[in-house]
This record gives C-alpha cells, sequence and structure tokens, in this order.
C-alpha cells in the first residue's frame, strides 16, 4: 500500500497484527515517524490535481542540476544513520540504503533520471520496508554485514562521484556565464 493511500478515510483499512519483542518494538517506535515525515515530504507531499499522483521535494530537487540528487540522497542517508543507530537489523538498513542507492545512481542521468524519480520513491519504499520489519526472525551473519558494508561504500562512492560532477558542472556553469573579462 502507498503512502498517499494510508491518508484517505473513505476507504476501510486493514488491521494489521505484528508480534515485536519490546525492545524492537520501542526502536521502530522511535525512528517510525521520522520515515513517514521523510517518506510524505520527499516523495508524497503534492498531488497532480485531478489525478491520484504524488510527488515531493525528492524529484522537484532532481531538477537541480547535479546538486539536487546528492542533496536529497544526502538528507534520505541521515534518515538511514539514525536507524543504524537505534540498532535496527543490518540487512534491513541495507535494502534501504540499495534504495537510496538505485535513486541515486539513476537520478544523476539527466531527464531520464528525473523522471525515474517521480516513479520510484525511495522514502516511501524505505517507510513500507520498515513497518513491515518484524525483527528478530534471523540474526545478522557475516555475510549480511559484507553486504552492508558493500553497499554503504557504494553509495558512499557514488555520493562522492556525484558532489564532484556537480561541482564541476557549477564551475562550468560559472566560467559559461561569468567567464574571464579581461
Amino acid at each position: 500500500m502507498r503512502l498517499s493511500n494510508v491518508a484517505k478515510a473513505e476507504e476501510p483499512q486493514e488491521l494489521e497484527w505484528e508480534v515485536l519483542p519490546p525492545e524492537e518494538k520501542q526502536k521502530r517506535a522511535e525512528i517510525e515517524p521520522l520515515f513517514r515525515w521523510l517518506a510524505l515530504i520527499m516523495d508524497d507531499f503534492l498531488r497532480v490535481p485531478g489525478t491520484q499522483f504524488r510527488f515531493g521535494l525528492d524529484p522537484l530537487m532532481g531538477l537541480l542540476p547535479g546538486l539536487g540528487d546528492t542533496g536529497s540522497a544526502i538528507i534520505s542517508a541521515m534518515a538511514l544513520i539514525a536507524a543504524a543507530r537505534r540498532g535496527l537489523p543490518k540487512i534491513l538498513l541495507a535494502r534501504m540504503s540499495l534504495n537510496i542507492l538505485i535513486n541515486e545512481a539513476i537520478g544523476i542521468i539527466p531527464v531520464l533520471g528525473d523522471a525515474f524519480s517521480f516513479w520510484f520513491k525511495s522514502n516511501v519504499r524505505n517507510y513500507e520496508l520498515l513497518k513491515r520489519h518484524t525483527g528478530g526472525a534471523r540474526r545478522s551473519t557475516t555475510s549480511d554485514w559484507i553486504f552492508v558494508a558493500l553497499v554503504l561504500g557504494l553509495l558512499f562512492v557514488i555520493l562522492l562521484v556525484s558532489l564532484a560532477v556537480s561541482l564541476w558542472l557549477l564551475s562550468q556553469v560559472v566560467k559559461l556565464f561569468g567567464g574571464s573579462r579581461a
């Protein structure tokens, strides 16, 4: 179920039962409002009049050449860091990182990346992952840790490359419009 469907009062809602250990319930209760807010603001804040299509600041930020996608990824990564500090399972963090990574990697492609950001909604996906998380189904393994490290490393490299490209593009625009006057 999409986040935009959650807010509709006229549709009957199914009750979902979930049994979590008390400490897992507390961890999720602390972090869930942050992810809900992030999903709403970044991916579901505005609705196209006359349609059910919703979007947020993420695709709009992506329209800013270079810096927009990087800024959006940094905002999403900050929520991910907050989730990691609360000890959420590493495999859940890895899946969330992958959503951010996909959004960032495709988002840096001009035009195609912007269109993709309107559809992909990585923050809504991460919120849905968090809601589905039941905690304690299995313990993290060494391979989980390796996977998390690789995904986060790749995310970091893509963010650095994206930032470098953004700064280079900005310098080119400044040269083009500012130019040196002799």
